[in-house]
């Protein structure tokens, strides 16, 4: 009776130490409190409502597309993968696009054309911080100088000349084409750029970014290039014995 005694004791014993030891935890990290008015938290619940409306809006084309590629693959292999080959270069940036979006036109700043000087060249910095505030404001599709950006496109000093992909920016003024989503994202982005710090940036370098109005037709190159594929290669078939 003793040692069952003993054993219960010590049970409670460990299981008392053990609530302690959580209540202790508790009170020694408290807390943090979200200090957002409640504004920025209506905004910042927006914006999560948002992406989760693409996400499901991406999910539903997804399936729907693959619904339609197992239905033309029956009934025609062929016309089934020239079709998808079609969308992967539309995605790619391989094709001419339309569709409503923005004109930044970079041009030398007034106080440089008063002046009579010259401007010669953008820096490579400016152009991507410009192209990253237009990715992060929602753009589809963009095009600098007639050059179309695709995922793997480089912007970069080469011998004191800033290229896209290799092709030089060698006049200013030159056009930077956006296209959006829709209308409506076209002037959401043409709200946003009103205010953009990118847009100041360049005014420091004396040079002035001008923005159109939101246009409901607006058509960016096709990527010129040829796309370097590094790091794959084919896949072999394994034999029927293998």
């Amino acid at each position: 009776m003793d040692n069952k005694l003993k054993i219960s004791f010590t049970v409670i014993t460990v299981i008392i130490g053990f609530m302690i030891a959580i209540q202790f935890q508790t009170v020694k990290e408290p807390v943090v409190r979200d200090t957002r008015d409640i504004w920025e938290l209506r905004e910042a619940l927006l914006k999560e409502k948002e992406v989760n409306s693409n996400l499901l809006s991406e999910t539903r084309s997804v399936e729907a597309k693959l619904e339609q590629y197992k239905t033309e693959q029956q009934s025609s292999p062929e016309q089934a993968l020239k079709q998808t080959l079609e969308e992967l270069k539309t995605e790619m940036g391989l094709t001419e696009k339309t569709g409503p979006g923005l004109i930044l036109t970079i041009e030398p700043s007034m106080e440089e054309i008063l002046l009579g000087e010259k401007v010669q060249n953008v820096s490579p910095e400016l152009l991507e911080r410009l192209v990253n505030e237009l990715n992060q404001y929602d753009a589809v599709d963009i095009a600098i100088d007639g050059h179309r950006l695709i995922n793997t496109s480089v912007i970069r000093d080469i011998n004191g000349e800033t290229k896209v992909d290799g092709n030089s920016i060698k006049r200013i003024p030159f056009e930077v084409r956006v296209l959006t989503k829709d209308v409506k994202a076209a002037q959401d982005l043409y709200n946003r750029m009103q205010v953009s710090r990118s847009v100041e940036d360049f005014f420091i370098d004396n040079l002035r970014v001008s923005i159109s109005k939101p246009l409901e037709k607006l058509t960016v190159p096709e990527y010129k290039d040829t796309i370097r594929i590094r790091f794959m290669e084919p896949v072999k078939e394994r034999g029927g014995n293998e």
